[in-house]
């Protein structure tokens, strides 16, 4: 009986949760990022709804990793689609590697970034070709 109940709940429509907006997320981060999603621990921190958007702050973590340092949080402003949440936006984060916009630790910053004074310069270029900064 309990089982039922669980189940029609779930089907009644309602995507105004966490875990619809995770989804969301996860779904934005495959089919854009290049990000293997599988590795990491993806929570919704807090989300608010307003109608048919909603605003989210997400926190990323490598999976079996429990280092608060080593996290980082992202914005999203998601609109409601049908029966789910797609991605609008994403603005800056905050997290372990500092830049402000989310950058991966170990990754250059993002071409807006500034590197400390007297930081050597950053090859973008895995091959060291082209251009450096």
């Amino acid at each position: 009986m309990l089982a039922a109940v669980v189940w029609l709940s779930g089907c009644s429509g309602d995507i105004q949760n966490k875990e619809a907006v995770r989804e969301g997320v996860i779904e934005h981060l495959s089919a854009n990022s290049g990000l293997d999603v599988g590795s990491m621990d993806i929570e919704v921190r807090s989300v608010e709804f307003r109608g048919d958007e909603a605003d989210a702050v997400v926190s990323f973590q490598a999976k079996g990793s429990d280092d608060p340092a080593a996290s980082m949080q992202m914005r999203y402003l998601l609109q409601k689609k049908g029966r789910r949440w797609v991605v609008k936006s994403k603005t800056g984060g905050s997290g372990a590697h500092g830049s402000g916009m989310g950058t991966p630790p170990g990754m250059p910053p993002s071409s807006g970034g500034a590197m400390p004074p007297g930081h050597p310069p950053v090859v973008r270029n895995p091959k060291g070709q082209g251009k450096t900064e």
